[in-house]
């Protein structure tokens, strides 16, 4: 444990600055400052001897918190990187990306601010990386198995890493043109810059783990070819398909999915691609959804510099303290202000939209709203209550429906269960033999830190399936998922 009186003598929770609005927003960067490691290991000292460290039961890896606070309190960061090694692959992702479920279920946060976990977790990462202590783990023998995984999002990639290390040939398939699934391209550079994930790829790359990208599976190579050519295969999908909206003008041009959007502004910051470039400079940007990736739509539209940015989203507002129905050590459903909220943009709350407006030349215009009740526990909306509100460039980030089911999916007669994913059993197996689910595909729309997790458990599930044994570590079975923050 750390020091037994830390929580006592810093009561102060301290998490690193924000660079200035006016600053951040004219570019890209990180938008999050750094601590001083001194400054780290007084925060990893608040760190209690709680008996029952309930921060385990909300990190879907199981990470060993308390352990690596306690190097983190002690200046020994080598080794508080091998203990989060040990649990998670990319914890410079996670200490960026993970909303900290951990932080919800810290002993200490029962009557005082929780221990900055996250924060400690990627300044123990980031000084890894400095001091040259995450090298390539190359492993001693190799099985003559081989394994496809398809996907390069993280899901795939721990899946990719953890079977390589195990001595199997891996090669990863991904139908962008880099790896990185939604770690490159649908989240942006200001939350995390991309040489971050392009360093832990030349550590797989050292490792092994082969990487074939531009190669759409179910087109290029088809299920049957992954079969012949290989002893199992991991499918790391995502759930790319889109929720759309089914109001009147929904064709308008002007009206495109959030990935879409983002992923063709990160290709014009990184490469400078043209193509499918969607530029909200002077336009009206109404952003439906309020998730994370929408947040990151406001973001983004603010530096291609907007005249406007709206969020509109049809749930009310959320509680700003933990409402008895989410009772500790639960993760509750907060509001929050992201880091691109805080930089410009009006939010909406209880409105549905009724009507996208469009001119002669069929170009989105405007955006006609109501008001909603949830009384009846579905939105209703308020009679009297429609507006109009300028919008020529609408963003529709209202979460994703499931997997593409043409294409690889139907190809091997895989079974999509009412909410568009992959139907697997308690080893990750679908009905397929060799056929393996990890990540969103067979969980649903989640979190990076749970697509981790499943990456790992599965990869430990497919070491049993080629060589009768494992002695990879596996977080989580699919029966453990009813917990979805």
């Amino acid at each position: 444990m750390a020091d037994p009186k830390g929580f006592l003598t810093i009561r102060e929770r301290e998490l690193p600055g924000e660079r200035p609005v006016a600053e951040r927003i004219r570019d890209y960067r990180e938008v999050h400052g750094l601590l001083p490691l001194s400054v780290v290991s007084d925060q990893a000292s608040r760190c209690m001897d709680c008996g029952t460290p309930f921060c385990h039961m909300g990190c879907p890896l199981g990470n060993v918190i308390p352990d690596w606070n306690t190097h983190s309190w002690r200046g020994d960061w080598h080794s508080g990187i091998e203990r989060l090694h040990a649990t998670n692959n990319f914890p410079e992702f996670t200490g960026r990306l993970c909303p900290a479920p951990c932080e919800s279920a810290c002993v200490l946060g029962i009557n005082q601010e929780p221990v900055t976990i996250r924060n400690i977790e990627q300044t123990t990462a980031d000084t890894g990386w400095e001091e040259g202590w995450v090298t390539p783990q190359i492993p001693q023998r190799l099985t003559g198995r081989t394994v496809a995984v398809v996907g390069s999002g993280p899901a795939g990639l721990a899946a990719a890493q953890q079977l390589t290390r195990a001595g199997h040939t891996v090669a990863v398939f991904e139908r962008d043109d880099a790896p990185g699934g939604l770690l490159r391209y649908g989240i942006p550079e200001f939350k995390l810059e991309k040489a971050l994930l392009d360093r832990r790829l030349d550590q797989m790359r050292a490792e092994g783990t082969r990487f074939h990208c531009s190669v759409n599976i179910g087109e290029d190579l088809t299920g049957e070819d992954l079969l012949e050519r290989f002893d199992a295969v991991v499918l790391a999908l995502g759930s790319r398909r889109g929720r759309d909206l089914p109001v009147a003008g929904r064709q308008l041009s002007g009206v495109h999915q959030a990935v879409d959007y983002l992923t063709a502004s990160t290709k014009h910051v990184l490469d400078g691609v043209e193509d499918a470039f969607i530029s909200a400079k002077d336009r009206h940007v109404v952003v439906i959804g309020g998730g994370d990736t929408g947040s990151d739509c406001v973001g983004t539209a603010i530096r291609q510099g907007a005249s406007s940015v709206t969020s509109l989203e049809i749930m009310p507002e959320l509680p700003r303290q933990r409402p008895d129905s989410e009772p500790w050590p639960a993760f509750p459903r907060l509001f929050k202000v992201s880091s691109s909220h805080e930089e410009g943009g009006e939010r909406l709350y209880s409105v549905s939209t009724v009507e996208l407006i469009g001119d002669e030349s069929g170009k989105v215009v405007a955006l006609r709203l109501a008001d909603v009740s949830m009384e009846s526990g579905r939105p209703t909306p308020i009679e009297g209550s429609e507006r109009q509100i300028d919008a020529d460039l609408v963003l529709l980030a209202m979460g994703f429906t499931g997997v593409e089911k043409e294409g690889l999916v139907a190809q091997l007669g895989l079974a999509v269960d009412e909410r568009g994913r992959i139907e697997r059993d308690g080893d990750w197996k679908t009905s397929v033999p060799g056929v393996f689910v990890a990540g969103d595909a067979g969980r649903g729309q989640s979190l990076i830190v749970w697509a981790i997790a499943e990456g790992r458990s599965a990869a430990a599930s497919v070491d049993a399936y080629l060589r009768g044994r494992t002695e990879l570590p596996s977080p989580i079975a699919p029966t453990t998922m009813q917990y979805r923050p």
